[in-house]
Formats: C-alpha cells, sequence, structure tokens
C-alpha cells in the first residue's frame, strides 16, 4: 500500500518555539513507518522555512536546554500557493531546485503566533494541501483569549471576569476595584504559560504588563479565584463524525516559585505535574467533559483541542482558555490523558493524520 506522505512542520517565530520542537520530536516517533513517509520542516525564529533531521534528542527540552530550529539546520523549503504546483520545493545552497514528493497532508505542529493561530491554516489552505488541526477562523478565535471570551460569553459558557487592555492603555480603578486581587496579566495571543505573571499587589501590575507586552501588545488581565483547583480535558473528534470524544479529566498539580503552573512546572520539573485520576465532587467530571464539547464546537474547532478549567472554592466549573495545537510532548497532558483512557500515543496521531486527509481542504 503507497505510504501517506507527512510534512510536519515544527519550530516557529513564536517564543513558544522549543515546545513546539519538543511536540514535533513526539509525533514523528509515534508514525508508524510502515504507513507512513515523514519530512520533518522547521521554521526558525525568523520565520525562515528549512528541512530538518527528526532527531527526537536534538528536539528534546531537557536539562535546562531548549531546542531551536536555524538556517543551516537543512535545505530551504519553499511551500507554493499554487494548488496546481508541486506544493514543496527545496532549495539547495547553490539554487538548485527539487520537489519535496507531493505531500498529502501537514501537521503543523506549531503553537502560538505564526502557527496556532490561522495564519498556516490559511496558507495550507491556498495551497489545497489537507492539514491536522483546527481552520483558519478557530484557529484564530481560539488563539485570541478576548475573542474567546466574546464567542463563549455569546453561548452562556462560563469563562471568568477580565480586562482587555490594548497597546497603552492600563487598568483603571473601576477595573481594579472590579476584579480584585490576584489577578493574572497575560498576553492575549500566547500560551506555554509564557509572559504571564500572577499579580497579588496592585503595584506588581506595571512590570507585570511589560512581561505580557514583550510577547504580544495585547494583554488580558483575569481575576483570579480562591481555593481554584485547575482541570484539562482533551477533545478528539471521531472519523464517523457526531460528538466529540473527550478524556476525562486530569488535574494539574505542578507550581512553580510563585504558587502556579508555570512553563518550568510544565516542561522543566522532574516529575509529572498531573494527577490523571483525581477525585473531583460528584458532577463534576461529566460537566466538564460537557463543557469541553461546547467550547469545541462553539468555536468551530476541527481535530483536537485541549479545553482547560478551574474548579472553583463553591464546585463551579469554569472554561480558563482552549489549545486548539496543544503540547504533545511525552510530558503533555493531552497525550497522558488519552493513553489513560485507552487511546495510545500512536493511536492519538493517527486518527489525527487520518481525520486530515478524510476532509481534505475548503470549507468546513
Amino acid at each position: 500500500m503507497k505510504k501517506i506522505k507527512v510534512a510536519v512542520v515544527l519550530g516557529g517565530r513564536s517564543v513558544e518555539h522549543p515546545v513546539s520542537c519538543a511536540s514535533a520530536a513526539g509525533v514523528i516517533a509515534a508514525l508508524d513507518a510502515d504507513r507512513y513517509e515523514v519530512q520533518a520542516v522547521g521554521i526558525t525564529p525568523q520565520g525562515q522555512w528549512v528541512t530538518v533531521d527528526a532527531d527526537s534528542a536534538k528536539l528534546a527540552i531537557g536539562n535546562g536546554a531548549l531546542p531551536e530550529i536555524s538556517a543551516d539546520s537543512g535545505k530551504r523549503v519553499v511551500l507554493a500557493a499554487d494548488p496546481t504546483a508541486s506544493n514543496v520545493v527545496v532549495t539547495d545552497a547553490a539554487g538548485a531546485t527539487s520537489t519535496m514528493s507531493d505531500v498529502d497532508v501537514v501537521f503543523p505542529v506549531l503553537h502560538g503566533a505564526f502557527g496556532e493561530d490561522g495564519t498556516i491554516q490559511g496558507l495550507l489552505e491556498m495551497a489545497e494541501v489537507p492539514y491536522v488541526g483546527s481552520g483558519v477562523l478557530a484557529s484564530a478565535a481560539s488563539m485570541d483569549k478576548e475573542f474567546t471570551k466574546k464567542l463563549l460569553a455569546a453561548e452562556g459558557i462560563p469563562s471568568g471576569d477580565h480586562v482587555v487592555l490594548r497597546r497603552g492603555q492600563e487598568l483603571s480603578e473601576e477595573d481594579k476595584q472590579r476584579l480584585g486581587l490576584p489577578v493574572f496579566v497575560k498576553p492575549a495571543r500566547a500560551g506555554s504559560s509564557l509572559g504571564i505573571t500572577k499579580v497579588a499587589e496592585w503595584s506588581g501590575v506595571p512590570k507585570a504588563l511589560q512581561a505580557a507586552r514583550a510577547v504580544d501588545p495585547k494583554v488580558i488581565v483575569e481575576a483570579g479565584f480562591g481555593g481554584v483547583r485547575e482541570l484539562e480535558c482533551g477533545v478528539l473528534e471521531r472519523l464517523d463524525g457526531g460528538t466529540p470524544d473527550t478524556t476525562p479529566p486530569l488535574e494539574v498539580l505542578g507550581t512553580g516559585e510563585e504558587g502556579w503552573f508555570d512553563f518550568d512546572a510544565k516542561y522543566l520539573g522532574a516529575e509529572s505535574p498531573y494527577d490523571l485520576n483525581p477525585e473531583l465532587p460528584a458532577g463534576v467530571a461529566e460537566r466538564v467533559r460537557e463543557l469541553a464539547v461546547r467550547v469545541f464546537t462553539t468555536l468551530d474547532c476541527s481535530d483536537l483541542a485541549r479545553v482547560d478549567f478551574f474548579l472553583t472554592a463553591d464546585g463551579e466549573v469554569v472554561v480558563n482558555e482552549i489549545n486548539t495545537m496543544p503540547g504533545l510532548t511525552p510530558a503533555s497532558g493531552v497525550p497522558q490523558a488519552w493513553a489513560n483512557a485507552g487511546l495510545s500515543y500512536e493511536e492519538l496521531v493517527t486518527r489525527l493524520i487520518e481525520l486530515a486527509v478524510q476532509r481534505g481542504t475548503g470549507l468546513r
């Protein structure tokens, strides 16, 4: 049987570049060599596309080292935005070009801006190359926390009080009075807990805004919750359509130096930061799974997502955010949650490829 040709795209221009590299290493290792012909394509922090050696050791996060794709990682790659042409062209140092055998599907394992936000999805639609993950609108709306919250509010899905600050805007006294302390100051369009600060005193807001705006000029300030527990739920479409599958909720246990789930706790900790089988009050697991599907469908997502929740001290389930391309490193919550539910990492990746090939491109 002819092998399906998969281009795994990794790295990217966002601050989540190293997480993407590590996620892609896991995806590549999970692809069955008897079924798939795999080519790794890296995007440097400056936006250059190059072929990459898919060596999981080089792409992993570990011992304080963060992987990064550079311009000399391989040959230059260009994706043609012409669906009638060879869709992926490789150029060597001398300028000679060759066609990367026509790609059947792209797996864009990219996190954050210029990857998870609809940009590469639009490029792939123009080239008529099927790809794993949500489409242009769902990717963009899910990446931008402001518009995620607006769409969820329109459907009556609870997502917590917040304020959006655009370039040059500051928190007003009215905002402070309404939000209360603590607050979380976040880049509006980023993930992996980068650029986020937990603020316990209002005097800490200017520094927190500076850290967030180093990632994104638009910032969201969210009200904190007392006695909160953090839960995550994976969502995965079915090949036959219908209501998507979900994982039982897992609980986030890992905390950084400031007492919340920061980048170091997610990716650099020695122990798993998750409880895959948490004890929850009656009805909470069912409520989380129901809301995860509602969030997924409200935002018109495709294939997979991870929906994050807060469980407040009074038992209310509140949506935190959604990730349309969640971390897929071996230490990430989504692969662990699916494995715990009976779907192995290899089976998860295989279903994602099958979903993308089955759907093709165009209107969803």
